[in-house]
């Protein structure tokens, strides 16, 4: 993370761009002074004829398309290949024997402390310690795993605060959770929106929330970023605050984890979640990743007897000294560990190795001291265009996002645009009715494709206005 605080690794401030911002050899001259400018080359970036292919095809390298849909699902770095192949081969050729025997010549170690390696490898990026990471399963069921343990609603405190417009599994996990408790979603549901008129959730009103349903609240479950807005929330001090009017506290990293900084251990959160497809770059649906803190990971012994927190316990979390034992005595791994249930498939975390190990030539301080810039970047040539025609929801402040601007169209113009966003070879995403969201990741994009794809933009809202 660098050797500076990680309050002021979050304070960078927006850079400030000449009057020649808005040209080509400007854009280049910025990727010329990249920092990560070499990291490109990590990944295998599509063509422009790949990315409109309705066949099977061979990776092109020539004619690259703009890819700003790294907050959906990463470009696959080259290391994936690599790493799958080995896992194939060791499984060929030794069989069960791969389970305990480490190859010299392998990128990756025995399948039965995989998870582990991938989770030390994984703890750096959201600021955990390694014992407080697990690597299992997806996303949702992490959640409803870890609500099996976290949320423990009583008659007088049973709620949920949650976001407004929360992700849909996570709103359904959130939901089937409280029914299953034999609550009723619609009193013990409490979501938090923004003001009228405005996209963005103040921390203020998140405090106030919790102040007033903080004697009936069980647990607080936010996003750390908000997946339609792009609003990087406060974590430490809404933790904090929400802790100290006895709630517990879990985040969903989904949009967070590779993207921008954060601290679990240190903000103290009790439970997190996150996905690997997007800014971690594993593969679609790829396994995901899960934080428990190190208080709520302690086992200990009572004449031979572990005493630990509550789970939904599974032979995959036992001890490892004992787990083929199979004695059906659960003992449960120290740590984050502790809280698997399964084997893990061994073919996903290759892939989420060999992710994890171009994180691992860089730091997420860098990653996002190029987020901000490049951002920023993207920011300002979208306000040199016509300003009626859109309004970014995603705030303005560095310290509130990381690198996706959500752009809010006027209706009737977002299937015009994307349309021709598509024929250019330029890859974001919609959310309808009339919100594109653009997510230029500094591992691979760069400030000469943001400036292509503005042109384009700006090509395309002036076709909507002349429709």
């Amino acid at each position: 993370m660098g050797s500076m605080p990680i309050e002021e690794q979050q304070k960078m401030e927006k850079p400030l761009f000449s009057a020649e911002a808005n040209s080509l050899q400007y854009a280049q001259s910025l990727d010329a002074k990249d920092h990560l400018r070499s990291f490109r080359s990590k990944f295998i970036i599509p063509s422009k004829t790949n990315i409109k292919s309705k066949t099977v095809s061979i990776p092109e390298d020539n004619d690259p398309a703009i890819y700003f849909c790294g907050n959906s699902l990463g470009l696959q770095p080259r290391a994936v290949a690599e790493y799958l192949q080995t896992h194939l081969n060791t499984w060929a050729t030794i069989g069960v024997n791969g389970h305990f025997r480490k190859l010299e010549d392998s990128p990756m170690i025995q399948w039965q402390l995989l998870a582990e390696h991938a989770a030390e490898q994984a703890a750096p990026i959201v600021g955990a310690l390694p014992s407080e990471v697990g690597i299992m399963g997806s996303l949702t069921m992490n959640l409803h795993l870890l609500m099996g343990s976290f949320y423990t609603p009583t008659a007088q405190k049973h709620k949920i605060i949650l976001d407004w417009k929360s992700f849909p599994s996570d709103h359904f996990a959130i939901e089937s959770q409280i029914r299953g408790h034999g609550y009723d979603p619609k009193d013990a549901m409490v979501m938090i929106g923004p003001d009228d008129g405005s996209y963005e959730v103040s921390t203020e009103k998140i405090l106030s929330i919790i102040d007033e349903h903080a004697s009936t609240t069980a647990l607080l479950l936010l996003p750390g970023i908000q997946y339609y807005t792009g609003q990087y929330f406060d974590m430490k001090t809404i933790t904090t605050y929400a802790q100290s009017k006895g709630l517990i506290v879990g985040w969903d990293l989904a949009h967070a984890a590779g993207n921008v900084l954060v601290q679990l251990h240190d903000w103290n959160v009790d439970f997190a979640v996150w996905c690997t497809y997007k800014y971690m770059n594993a593969g679609p649906g790829s396994i995901a990743g899960f934080y428990v803190h190190e208080r709520h990971g302690k086992v200990e012994y009572v004449d031979d007897k572990p005493v630990f927190r509550h789970r939904l316990s599974g032979w995959y979390g036992g001890d490892q000294v004992g787990r083929m034992n199979m004695d059906n005595s659960f003992r449960p791994s120290p740590g984050a560990s502790g809280y698997q249930v399964s084997n893990p498939s061994a073919v996903d975390l290759a892939s989420l190795c060999a992710a994890l190990s171009v994180f691992n030539a860089t730091s997420m301080f860098d990653i996002r001291r190029k987020s901000v810039s490049l951002t920023a970047y993207l920011e300002h040539l979208l306000h040199l265009g016509p300003s009626d025609a859109f309004k970014i929801i995603t705030p303005a402040n560095p310290e509130a996002r990381g690198t996706q601007l959500s752009i809010l169209l006027k209706p009737g113009r977002i299937e015009t645009l994307f349309d021709m966003l598509e024929e250019a070879g330029i890859v974001a995403d919609k959310r309808k009715p009339d919100v594109i969201r653009v997510a230029p990741v500094p591992l691979y994009n760069t400030y000469e494709e943001v400036w292509r794809f503005v042109q384009i933009f700006n090509e395309a809202l002036a076709k909507c206005e002349a429709k």
